[in-house]
């Protein structure tokens, strides 16, 4: 029971990392029916430029947590500003021509463009994130936690919830809800949706590079660290539904804790394969989603 109860706590670290991602996927679908498939390298961005910020300010003598937090802000920055490139260069002009496969490659390609810049800025071999928090477990009833573990949890609820709440209660969130429920009123209603949608793209990267920072003192770092992360996200994505900011939280803990049960109960062999084929029977049985509302189309 106590080995089972180890593997859930670890479980729903890994899932809260999933979510994050698949949050920023729910965000760009719900204002402009499209997904940024390059989400993967936000993140691989995120935590590289994170690692070389704070690799600088410890350099100057400043200790790990206060240069965790001062790096944060530039995280997040960096994340706004990549996101909103993907959306200027990749996917504004194929929503414009209605062109499905158009955003489809074009995320997909400046994904790959990311990954190419990341290798040669930063090299091919993994690096280490120095953790802002102390690497010895913690122990509840006998469940060891790692304190960064904890970290991830808490930093991706409140990720969440701050975006949530600012949609709800901010002027500009309210015009993303606005676009999101019907992008063609709220552009007659004087809502500039071309900017909500770039927004979205912002916010979405922004997620996924704030995600990268949070799973990399617990990982290793480097340039392909974000494409199994990035695809894990969508299968979640498309489990919990990309209508629902709840049913992607709830997918990455079912596919976090199902993935470490596989892995340790069966074979580290098939710890994917639980996940690929909860995709498929809920792509089967109800493609909107666990939670997802089927959208119903007028003619």
């Amino acid at each position: 029971m106590q080995i089972l109860a180890q593997l859930i706590v670890s479980g729903i670290s890994v899932g809260m990392v999933y979510g994050v991602i698949a949050f920023g996927y729910q965000l760009t679908f719900s204002t402009s029916k499209t997904l940024n498939f390059g989400q993967g390298e936000a993140l691989m961005l995120g935590a590289l430029v994170g690692l070389t910020t704070i690799n600088f300010l410890i350099g100057h003598a400043i200790a790990t947590l206060p240069a965790f937090l001062l790096m944060l802000p530039v995280v997040l920055a960096f994340g706004l500003l990549q996101g909103a490139v993907v959306e200027f260069f990749g996917v504004r002009q194929a929503v414009k021509a209605k062109s499905d496969a158009g955003w489809i490659m074009a995320t997909i390609a400046l994904g790959v463009v990311f990954k190419n810049m990341a290798e040669n800025i930063w090299g091919h071999d993994a690096l280490r994130f120095p953790s802002p928090l102390p690497e010895a477990a913690l122990s509840f009833g006998g469940v060891r936690v790692q304190p960064m573990e904890i970290a991830i949890v808490v930093g991706a609820l409140l990720l969440m919830v701050a975006v949530e709440v600012f949609n709800r209660k901010s002027i500009y969130g309210k015009a993303v809800v606005a676009t999101a429920n019907d992008r063609d009123a709220a552009g007659l209603m004087g809502i500039d949706t071309r900017l909500v949608i770039m927004f979205s793209y912002a916010l979405s990267s922004m997620t996924a590079a704030f995600a990268g920072v949070l799973v990399a003192p617990v990982t290793l770092t480097g340039a392909t660290m974000g494409a199994v992360l990035g695809l894990k996200a969508f299968a979640v994505a498309i489990i919990g539904g990309l209508s629902s900011g709840v049913g992607v939280v709830v997918g990455g803990l079912i596919l976090g804790v199902v993935e470490n049960l596989t892995g340790f109960y069966i074979s580290t062999g098939y710890k994917d394969v639980p996940g690929l084929l909860l995709l498929l029977l809920v792509l089967s049985l109800k493609p909107a989603g666990l939670f997802g509302a089927a959208a119903i189309k007028k003619v």
